[in-house]
């Protein structure tokens, strides 16, 4: 079966108002920019949104969320994004925290249609004694709280039950798909891409090469097409598909020629700590 559609719009455009997404990406490695920027677009609003984080103010899912369509998230990680805080904290926005762990294992489950889960992560904590606050109220107060959870004992530890997460509809980023919805991702950008593909019940994709059915060698294959529902490709000119990062963590360039006196110390006899070169600190010092 050809699981190919003409463009973004068209594979998300039966995403509705309060629909639930599951989406990949970790930070903004592997997320699907060019799938997000068309359901900015198409307009649908009061969106919950399950992921391990929310963009940034500027990039990926941070865009549906300063455009005000996300009504809920549940994630891991949410501390690269100012208006999330703000909007977490005026009350306009639902918040599950949950480990990072126990996420993914509840999307997991959710695709192999396993209910829920006991874990001895969250044990001890607000995440399974209740109380963390999900939404406040517009005076500060918590308005809605996360409940207590039902906790067990297996081999002398205490566990928590966790729930599995399905969603309406997945949007996933592959390095490469096939017509048949058969997935190869790159590295790192793997991330929770599978499991939140397994996780929906309507799996789009959106593609950065499609081949045709056969090419990919079956031990190559991360997930197969079984999970997936649309495929789109990504073009390498829409700039909703580029890479970007979070933050640079390179150093600046030495200033002027670099000698051999400038490299004593950087990995000297002492073994102390690489420090910059001597005429690029002179530099500076004027």
């Amino acid at each position: 079966m050809d699981k190919t559609v003409p463009s973004a719009a068209h594979a998300v455009g039966d995403i509705g108002d309060g629909a639930s997404i599951a989406a990949g990406g970790f930070g903004l490695c592997g997320i699907p920019g060019v799938l997000t920027g068309a359901l900015l677009d198409s307009g649908a609003r009061r969106l919950r949104v399950v992921s391990n984080n929310c963009g940034v103010d500027d990039w990926g899912l941070g865009l549906l969320l300063a455009a005000g369509r996300i009504s809920r998230v549940t994630a891991s990680y949410v501390g690269e994004n100012k208006e999330f805080a703000r909007q977490y904290l005026a009350g306009e926005l639902e918040l599950e925290l949950t480990p990072q762990g126990t996420l993914a294992e509840r999307l997991r489950a959710g695709g192999v249609g396993v209910p829920a889960f006991y874990t001895p992560a969250g044990v001890g904590t607000q995440v399974a004694e209740g109380g963390l606050p999900w939404r406040y109220g517009p005076s500060g107060e918590v308005a809605v709280a996360s409940p207590a959870r039902e906790l067990r004992t297996f081999g002398g530890r205490v566990h928590v039950l966790e729930h599995a997460i399905t969603t309406d509809f997945a949007l996933v980023r592959a390095a490469k798909a096939d017509r048949h919805g058969n997935l190869v991702f790159h590295a790192s950008a793997r991330n929770f891409n599978p499991l939140v593909a397994m996780a929906g019940r309507v799996t789009i994709v959106e593609a950065e090469e499609l081949v045709e059915p056969g090419e990919l060698d079956p031990d190559e294959i991360h997930l197969p097409g079984v999970f997936v529902q649309r495929v789109v490709l990504a073009a390498p000119g829409d700039p909703r598909a580029a890479k970007r990062m979070e933050r640079r963590t390179v150093s600046a360039p030495p200033v002027g020629p670099v000698g051999p006196a400038d490299r004593v110390g950087a990995f000297g006899s002492s073994g102390g700590p690489v420090q910059a070169p001597a005429s690029a600190q002179a530099q500076a010092a004027r």
